[in-house]
């Protein structure tokens, strides 16, 4: 994204288009895309921006403008690729996960229906915020993604945004290119965290948390032991980070279980009115007949039904899951579970 905004180019459109096209160029100099990529981007002046690849030197762009969608068109970015000093020297690995981030970027549910420049801004933003702490607007921000900030703040995919210092969304958070280096070293702490008992934690939380406490640990249907509600409540929320196994296991299932958005939704607004709290991440995935799950792989599949809208959460609260924006859940019991109920063959629990 740093290359990006280097580049001498005009408005958001050239920008997004270039993104792209580096991306795929980063490894040979030559980025091939056809130009249905370019319709699927939206632009709002796609001529425009592919007219202004001339004035970098870039070659080829020109065909992308023809009738035909489907044939790739290799386009020549001179600066990158084929040679040792190549400006973004990525692996093949490396390339096809920067390209496969883009595109999650880019159609995640809060940027979808955005203006080019909210969207550039997204992948700017992504890519230089860490999941869950604050990140700093990059120096090389375009000015107009500057301009649509607020955009971003509006649409849910950032959670704040103050100065320059900004927090993206727990719905997004997935997308952040940003983790700490392996050789991090750990903070050795001059004396001991206060350890607390399970009675003096809860005396310390406030109103609503002490009530949704009491809700779990009380309810006749789960009947959880009171060390199972404390070990989860008072343990320590730790950033997940999501190896590339857990990643392939995640769309091993999504192919095995296709469209389950609806159903999680649906089981999560029954379990809800019955229970009083919502289900545990480990619960819902059970109660659905997901299969044998590893817990990693269990919270990355919640996450991503979180990001595409279909449950929500108070993190790291835990019993907490409830619909997302993707559906209008009722008040509460049969009328939320019939109006969650999907049409058709639609997610159905496998």
């Amino acid at each position: 994204m740093a290359y990006v905004g280097s580049l001498p180019l005009k408005g958001p459109d050239a920008r997004l288009l270039a993104a792209v096209v580096a991306i795929r160029a980063a490894r040979s100099g030559i980025g091939n895309l056809t130009g249905q990529d370019v319709r699927s981007l939206r632009l709002a002046d796609p001529e425009g921006a592919v007219t202004a690849f001339g004035a970098l030197g870039w070659q080829g762009q020109e065909a992308l403008l023809g009738e035909d969608l489907v044939t790739p068109v290799g386009v020549t970015v001179p600066d990158l690729g084929g040679h040792p000093d190549a400006r973004l020297p990525f692996g093949k690995v490396m390339r096809s996960r920067v390209s496969g981030w883009t595109v999650r970027t880019l159609s995640a549910k809060p940027v979808k229906k955005t203006s080019t420049a909210a969207r550039l801004a997204a992948l700017f933003l992504a890519a230089h915020g860490p999941a869950d702490e604050y990140g700093t607007l990059p120096a090389l921000l375009p000015e107009e993604c500057g301009a649509a900030l607020p955009e971003l703040l509006a649409k849910g995919f950032l959670r704040e945004l103050d100065g320059d210092r900004y927090l993206l969304a727990e719905a997004v958070r997935h997308l952040s290119g940003t983790r700490p280096p392996a050789d991090t070293p750990r903070v050795v702490r001059d004396e001991p965290e206060e350890q607390l008992s399970w009675d003096e934690w809860k005396d310390r939380a406030s109103v609503a948390l002490r009530a949704h406490v009491e809700a779990v640990e009380r309810c006749p249907r789960c009947s959880l032991s009171t060390a199972r509600v404390s070990e989860a409540f008072m343990r320590k929320a730790v950033p997940a980070q999501f190896k590339e196994k857990v990643r392939a296991a995640f769309s091993s299932w999504e192919a095995r279980c296709p469209d389950q958005g609806p159903a999680a939704a649906e089981f999560a607004a029954a379990f809800r009115a019955s229970h009083g709290h919502g289900p545990s991440v480990k619960q819902l995935c059970e109660a659905l007949g997901w299969g044998k799950m590893s817990r990693d792989l269990r919270i990355f599949v919640i996450r991503r039904l979180i990001a595409d809208g279909w449950l929500m959460n108070t993190d790291p609260v835990p019993w907490t899951l409830r619909p997302g924006r993707a559906v209008q859940a009722g008040a509460s019991g049969a009328a939320a579970a019939g109006a969650l109920r999907p049409r058709g063959g639609a997610g159905r629990r496998v």
